[in-house]
């Protein structure tokens, strides 16, 4: 990630601008696609004004803090586009996610033997050369085209998505190839 540190009407000192780039790096770990952020801090009368511009997969994040201390502006800048960035998301695929861990209902329930699994040591035993499934994840699916569907996977820094197009009324997946994409529609076959 590329983060630029400008000045407008104050002088930007190596510990500024260190402790501006420290913060911007730590977006990273909220949105993954982050290509470059653009940070501008100035002064205007008695306040201290950070604007802060982050690049991402197509989609730029902005926000903008005033406060009487610069570290501060910074802090509050951030911590504003952090809440906008799991917002976005919390929009973009829902909340609604479930992470199985290994308990023997749970594991029974997905790897679909009728078997009861006792425990830990018979699951390692029994099913230790069979592939099996450890995590679920439930993501809510909205209707988009396929060009939303792209936007939304490189937003994301994924290389493949699950959609509903809403033009067929189909659950489709759309996925990275070398320079292009690839679309998975389902053909049933009667």
């Amino acid at each position: 990630m590329q983060i630029t540190v400008k000045g407008k009407n104050v002088e930007i000192t190596e510990a500024l601008k260190e402790y501006a780039e420290e913060k911007v790096g730590k977006m990273s770990k909220y949105l993954d696609s982050i290509i470059s952020a653009d940070v501008t801090l100035s002064t205007e009368r008695n306040w201290h004004i950070v604007d802060v511009k982050v690049h991402a997969g197509g989609v730029v994040l902005r926000g903008e803090e005033r406060t009487n201390d610069m570290y501060s502006s910074i802090d509050q800048v951030l911590e504003k586009m952090e809440r906008q960035v799991k917002r976005q998301k919390e929009k973009t695929f829902g909340t609604k996610y479930e992470s199985i861990r290994t308990s023997p209902d749970a594991l029974d329930k997905v790897i679909g033997h009728g078997e009861k699994i006792r425990g830990r040591e018979d699951l390692l035993d029994e099913y230790s050369r069979e592939p099996r499934v450890i995590r679920v994840k439930m993501t809510a699916v909205k209707p988009m085209t396929v060009e939303a569907a792209i936007k939304e996977m490189e937003a994301m820094g994924n290389s493949f998505l699950l959609f509903y197009r809403g033009d067929t009324n189909q659950l489709n997946v759309i996925y990275k190839r070398k320079n292009d994409y690839g679309l998975i529609e389902p053909d049933r076959e009667d």
